[in-house]
């Protein structure tokens, strides 16, 4: 049995640092974690329609898997398909955006997101308001850069310590969320460099699954 972790676009490369992020976390997972690519999903998920348009490529790939599976990660940060997946599917189901939210709020009183873009952001406020924890988000700001262009490190660093500065000193966050899979490779770096809890979604929903699986194993 195997914790999958679906990253629902099509970039090799995210998911690549998808699984350098969760690495360290399998010596206490009671099952394999496994990294998979959609590669019916665009390059990257910016939009309403791109996040629309996974979810039943992205339920006939976790159909495909579910006898296999100990549980499922959506690791997208709109939490595509969240819902129908977990009907769909008997074993533990994790969104990304949804796990880091619940992190956050165990590490600081006030969170921050870091969008990718700024047309990110109305996605994430109806979640976070769907979650009824507005009262909890100091504010959610865009690097202004796709998914793709995550990629190039410097700059991406870069922009989000800038990112990560305000939201920090203006906003007030006590504790900031990477808002995209693709921006797996800078949270130690941004917490060593703003003196906050950074928060990788895919690391936070991956350690959620290991708790449910250890928790089926009580049984």
């Amino acid at each position: 049995m195997t914790i999958f972790v679906i990253n629902p676009n099509s970039s090799q490369h995210v998911t690549d640092g998808i699984n350098r992020a969760v690495d360290p976390m399998r010596a206490a997972s009671p099952v394999p974690i496994e990294a998979r690519t959609l590669h019916e999903g665009p390059p990257g998920i910016e939009t309403q329609a791109h996040v629309d348009g996974v979810v039943g490529p992205m339920l006939a790939h976790c159909a495909d898997l579910q006898d296999r599976a100990s549980a499922f990660v959506v690791a997208c940060y709109s939490d595509p398909g969240l819902a129908a997946l977990r009907e769909q599917s008997a074993c533990p189901v994790l969104g990304i955006a949804e796990a880091s939210i619940l992190t956050a709020m165990t590490l600081g009183q006030r969170f921050g997101i870091i969008s990718i873009l700024s047309a990110s952001i109305p996605r994430h406020m109806r979640y976070v308001g769907a979650m009824g924890v507005m009262d909890r988000l100091a504010g959610d700001q865009p690097l202004e850069l796709g998914v793709l262009e995550l990629a190039d490190e410097d700059r991406t660093f870069e922009r989000l310590k800038q990112v990560g500065g305000t939201l920090r000193d203006t906003a007030m966050a006590d504790v900031l969320i990477l808002g995209c899979a693709g921006m797996t490779a800078f949270r130690t770096d941004l917490e060593n460099h703003l003196g906050l809890p950074v928060v990788e979604p895919c690391q936070a929903a991956t350690a959620m699954a290991i708790g449910r699986v250890a928790l089926e194993h009580t049984r």
